[in-house]
């Protein structure tokens, strides 16, 4: 194909070429629809091997022909750069143009036209489709777990207050964002759960193995994010210390930290922990797991600001101490600003993988999104609902970290101070 001389276009035979092109490509893609929902080959009459992949040659023939340098198409010269620059960008572009055309009608077939919207049990669903009438049945324990339902308004306040303060975080005037943003790190997070666990001011107490759900994902993942961020920030500048004592026991902590699975972090604080405390003392289960992951998640935030805190040059700090600027006030003025700035991708992969992390908590017994589809999926009357429920949670998880990823990228093109 490399050694196609005499179809290499010129100004004489440019049409020729883009028609037999196109011409190719449209029979490659009739190829496959045809042979995957009409169960109809064209090309039945050749060996099978050659049959099965005669879409992809005559679309990998096509395309060869329509990559046409210098055209003067606009649409051709812009398909040609982006999708056929070379044999193995089309060969990729076709691969994944006829795994959508082969895959995708069949999924949303299950995922909406045959699927079953309404109705209150399993019997309901007879179309063949996903059954949601297992995730509508639910939805109520998948957001509150096994919180009380009356008192689910608690849940709902402390988060509609939440969701407001930070709204309003990004419309106040600057002098002010600073006490909001005070407020939340400090004050909020002791009236919130106090708000949802009650047992003051008339309100009833829920014990927190009662909380579950896609509530208590959020609970676990706000906290852990607020937290670990500081905490990894202050182990990230006290690895790179002068002071012995602190530089080691900074690097003895992430590293300890980051050589063990969460998982066994979890284990250890529900089960071995509590052995090492005095008797009488209680901690409760939630406030173990959340120590576990904000410590295990603060050693990963260490390592990401380290790096942006290594990136930056050392004019930087030379800078700063020729002003007579302190350690601290160096570091909070001059340095981390530009440091964190670098790293903001690392830190929201690290946020992200805390979130996703969250269902690990039900080897504690704690029930978030995916451990309430757990339970929900050995129920008698709801056998075999395993797969919508596990595709309604990586839904919810996806939109999640979509969200905070966007969030990141914009956070990067606003603070982007290259030119």
């Amino acid at each position: 194909m490399m050694n196609l001389s005499i179809l290499k276009s010129d100004k004489k035979n440019l049409n020729s070429l883009i028609a037999a092109g196109s011409a190719l490509i449209f029979i490659g893609f009739i190829d496959i629809i045809l042979s995957s929902f009409f169960s109809t080959n064209i090309t039945a009459f050749l060996p099978n091997k050659i049959s099965y992949l005669t879409p992809l040659l005559f679309g990998l023939f096509g395309l060869y022909l329509i990559r046409i340098e210098f055209s003067g198409n606009k649409l051709l010269d812009k398909v040609n750069t982006n999708f056929n620059s070379s044999n193995f960008n089309a060969l990729l572009t076709l691969l994944v143009i006829f795994a959508l055309i082969k895959y995708i009608p069949p999924l949303l077939n299950w995922f909406v036209f045959d699927a079953n919207f309404a109705g209150n049990t399993k019997e309901d669903c007879t179309s063949g489709g996903a059954c949601w009438v297992f995730v509508k049945v639910w939805l109520n324990r998948f957001v509150y777990g096994l919180y009380p339902d009356t008192e689910q308004w608690r849940i709902n306040t402390a988060f509609l207050t939440l969701f407001l303060l930070v709204g309003a975080s990004f419309f106040v005037p600057q002098k002010f964002k600073k006490y909001i943003i005070i407020f939340l790190l400090f004050v909020y997070p002791i009236i919130g759960l106090k708000l949802i666990s009650g047992g003051d001011f008339g309100l009833k107490y829920v014990e927190t193995g009662a909380w579950g759900g896609l509530s208590l994902t959020f609970i676990v993942s706000a906290f852990a994010l607020i937290l670990c961020f500081p905490i990894g920030t202050i182990l990230a500048l006290g690895r790179r210390s002068k002071l012995p004592a602190i530089r080691y026991t900074s690097i003895g902590f992430i590293e300890l930290w980051r050589g063990v699975p969460l998982i066994t972090v979890l284990f250890m604080s529900a089960v071995m922990f509590p052995m090492f405390l005095p008797d009488g003392t209680y901690v409760d289960k939630l406030i173990r797991v959340l120590i576990a992951i904000t410590l295990f998640e603060a050693a990963y935030m260490a390592e990401v600001v380290r790096g942006g805190l290594q990136a930056l040059p050392k004019g930087q700090y030379e800078a700063a101490k020729s002003l007579g600027m302190g350690y601290w006030k160096m570091h909070f003025l001059i340095i981390l600003p530009q440091a964190l700035k670098l790293v903001i991708p690392g830190i929201a992969n690290t946020f992200l993988a805390l979130v996703k992390d969250t269902p690990l908590i039900f080897v504690v017994g704690l029930l978030e999104l995916a451990g309430m589809v757990n339970l929900a999926k050995t129920n008698p009357k709801w056998l075999g609902m395993a797969m919508e429920g596990y595709v309604f949670a990586g839904l919810v998880f996806w939109v999640i970290c979509y969200v905070m990823s966007r969030y990141s990228q914009n956070l990067e093109k606003k603070l982007k101070t290259e030119r």
